[in-house]
């Protein structure tokens, strides 16, 4: 994996590489600067394939310089296409399969690769930049845009200088959902490249376009019987793990408690000629910790595993790095134990295979649970929902169903509404809200007429893409580790959106299709128990052993800093969650963080007790 850089922008090339060791670790085997014309390309490697210096970039051929960053899965495919075409190679590396299939296709070669990337070519004959990031956003993509100048980086902390200025609406995002989804960014003139998008900048017009090469589709079911379907997931699972084994350096697999990690790493033994490293992350708190499951798992499966204790002081001491290599506001706090587990990963592998994307694609988050059990609310007319609030009505609901059904429900237009409400929050502590960002992911409503998978759909789009993805990522670079998703090959996405919802949420247990296959590998009594997710007791920690540290960021300078803050409302949802009256750990992480990322890139003074 890598780090790419390129600009229109004068500047030295001390400074250029200044700017790219600010994120060597996404590349700490080979700087690469290289100037042609008024255009100078930059470039961090990692080296995975043809750990040769005859493969660092940037890569030039012909007229055409490319930095790249990723690994194209099928290139030995494209590879072959272009050998029969006349074209001669002098790597092993998909990254001259992908310069040459350029020079060859042009923007139709996105089309031919089954991968994860984030690239830039300059064509120095039509003086134009030619961009692209792959179709789910597994690699990042930022780009400054004003008056003619460019800068194109991996990640954003090259991009900011003392010239910058925040993005407001961009933080009013982040306080909502907790993280900032494309096409912002945390600093004005900076953006994100939607994920499958390319974008063309013509230095001969001073004009930037961009445009979509893949997007979710309409929904069209499969007729195939389920046994049929099983078959053709597993084969294809098969297939997006061989691909992404090819590796000329160690590879190893991320095992948790949960059934997609289990599946990868079970294919990946099958698969693999050597017994392979396995690695999961364990919590002294039994109602965090999955690290005994994973290891009976491991056992099953016969590989070399590892298990990674997480203590309270391991996340103290991981917070200043997970505020460097997160270089916007990220409230997803379960990137300090990721950060933690790359941490040790790296000492035994640099390529790892992981699970992520399996429950955005098969079901498999308790809230399509709660989606399916509650749809019929939305039956009612909000008029009749708004009038059993007013007389309330939910105690009496309440007492007739023995179970609590949350108001917002009852007050929530269509379940369409609802959906969004998930992901944005229902109940901000803002003064007003901006809400124009989600025109650029409403689409979900039209791509399929299952409201699980219209949830599903969306979770895919905006989730998956600006809080899973960007989790995974920063904490795997962070530590030079490559990890790799089967389950975010496209050809799967694709596949199990094409498969009725029966197949894979079914008598109230969801991801039934990859629970049918996993037990090929893993008897189902071992896998059959609830899941625990990712995550760490953060609440709990912020009553106790975070508490000081907490109380004395989010004091009251710093919240009227922030703009837009209902300052009333938070500091009341601070003192609750703090005495134990409510759950609002959330929250409170979003502002904490928040402070500390104003504070890292100087756009807020650190505490004093900071500074000494």
């Amino acid at each position: 994996m890598c780090g790419i850089y390129i600009t229109n922008i004068d500047y030295k090339e001390d400074r250029i590489k200044k700017k790219l060791r600010e994120i060597n670790f996404r590349g700490p085997d080979n700087i690469g600067v290289t100037k042609i014309n008024n255009i100078t390309l930059g470039h961090l490697r990692l080296s995975i394939l043809d750990l040769n210096i005859r493969s660092n970039q940037p890569m030039i051929y012909k007229n055409l310089s490319l930095t790249y960053n990723g690994e194209i899965y099928n290139y030995e495919d494209i590879k072959d296409e272009l050998v029969n075409l006349g074209y001669e190679f002098e790597t092993e590396s998909d990254t001259e399969v992908l310069l040459k299939g350029y020079y060859e296709w042009g923007k139709y070669v996105l089309d031919k690769t089954n991968g994860m990337f984030a690239f830039s070519i300059y064509d120095k004959e039509k003086n134009t930049i030619f961009s692209s990031r792959d179709r789910l956003g597994v690699k990042p993509f930022y780009y400054y845009w004003n008056d003619g100048k460019f800068e194109i980086c991996s990640q954003l902390r090259p991009l900011i200088n003392e010239k910058s200025t925040v993005n407001n609406k961009a933080i009013s995002i982040y306080l909502d959902t907790g993280y900032i989804p494309s096409p912002y960014s945390a600093i004005e003139h900076v953006y994100k490249l939607p994920p499958g998008n390319y974008m063309v900048i013509d230095l001969n017009k001073n004009q930037l376009t961009t445009h979509a090469f893949w997007d979710l589709k309409e929904v069209k079911l499969t007729k195939a019987s389920y046994e049929e379907a099983k078959q053709q997931v597993h084969d294809l699972l098969r297939d997006a793990v061989k691909i992404r084994l090819r590796s000329d350096v160690p590879i190893g697999s991320f095992l948790s408690g949960g059934i997609d990690s289990a599946l990868v790493s079970g294919i990946a033994a099958e698969i693999s000629k050597n017994k392979i490293n396995t690695f999961s992350i364990g919590f002294e708190d039994p109602k965090y910790d999955e690290s005994k499951v994973a290891e009976q798992y491991a056992g099953f499966l016969k590989t070399n595993h590892t298990t990674i204790m997480c203590k309270i002081e391991d996340v103290l001491n991981m917070i200043p790095k997970y505020i460097e290599v997160y270089d916007e506001p990220f409230a997803d706090s379960s990137g300090l134990p990721s950060l933690l587990l790359n941490s040790v990963t790296k000492q035994h592998v640099t390529v790892a295979l992981s699970g992520d994307g399996g429950d955005e694609s098969f079901l498999g988050y308790n809230y399509f649970s709660f989606l399916k059990k509650n749809k019929i609310i939305f039956l009612l007319p909000i008029s009749l929902r708004k009038l059993i609030i007013k007389i309330k009505g939910l105690s009496l609901i309440r007492i007739l169903t023995q179970k609590a059904i949350p108001e917002k429900l009852f007050v929530t237009k269509d379940i369409n509404q609802y959906i969004i409400g998930h992901f944005t929050g229902y109940d901000s502590f803002q003064k007003n809200r901006f809400t124009e960002w989600l025109k650029h992911y409403t689409n979900f409503k039209k791509t399929a007429t299952h409201f699980l998978q219209r949830a599903a759909d969306l979770n895919i789009k905006l989730w998956l893409e600006n809080d899973s993805n960007v989790k995974v990522d920063r904490a795997s670079m962070a530590y030079s580790v490559e990890v790799r998703s089967p389950f975010l090959d496209y050809r799967v996405v694709e596949k199990a959106r094409t498969l009725p919802v029966n197949y894979r949420f079914r008598n109230g247990v969801r991801k039934k299709i990859l629970r049918d296959i996993l037990s090929e590998y893993i008897p189902e009594e071992v896998f059959d128990q609830p899941k625990k997710g990712f995550s760490i007791p953060l609440g709990k920690w912020m009553r106790n052993e975070l508490k000081e540290e907490i109380m004395l960021n989010l004091d009251d300078d710093f919240l009227n800093f922030v703009p837009n803050l209902d300052i009333k409302k938070f500091k009341q949802r601070l003192s609750d969650h703090m005495t134990g009256k409510a759950d609002f750990k959330t929250n409170v992480w979003k502002l904490y963080v928040l402070r500390k990322w104003y504070e890292e890139f100087g756009f807020y003074p650190k505490n004093e007790y900071e500074k000494n």
